[in-house]
């Protein structure tokens, strides 16, 4: 079974960075598509960025596009997002999500989430 484990968050000021990581065990991120979602207080979850198995080919949400940057080390079998010119609505739970497929079913696989606060 995959498990995935976030790091990185924490708080930052408005236009500054940050670099969540997604450790993953049980599989190798590169036979993995993989994401990043986020929820905010009193929001729906998001998807944020995807990053397909193989090729890797990476698509963003509007709202993140062009600041983030999904990326994946197949050594360190991690997967991560560069997140640049934060803003204050940037802040929220940040969890990495990969679909596993076991036996021909589809098993959806979250990390515990790790929270991003952007604030003056």
């Amino acid at each position: 079974q995959v498990h995935l484990v976030e790091s990185g968050g924490g708080l930052v000021q408005p236009g500054e960075s940050l670099r969540l990581s997604c450790a993953a065990s049980g599989s190798t991120v590169s036979s993995l598509q993989m994401s990043w979602y986020r929820q905010a207080p009193g929001k729906e979850r998001e998807l944020v960025a995807t990053i397909g198995s193989g090729s890797g080919i990476t698509n963003y949400a509007e709202s993140v596009r062009g600041r983030f940057t999904i990326s994946r080390d197949n050594r360190k079998n991690t997967v991560y997002v560069q997140m640049n010119s934060l803003k204050p609505e940037d802040t929220a739970d940040y969890y990495c999500y990969a679909q596993e497929w076991v036996g021909g079913v589809p098993y959806d696989r979250w990390g515990q989430g790790t929270q991003v606060t952007v604030s003056s």
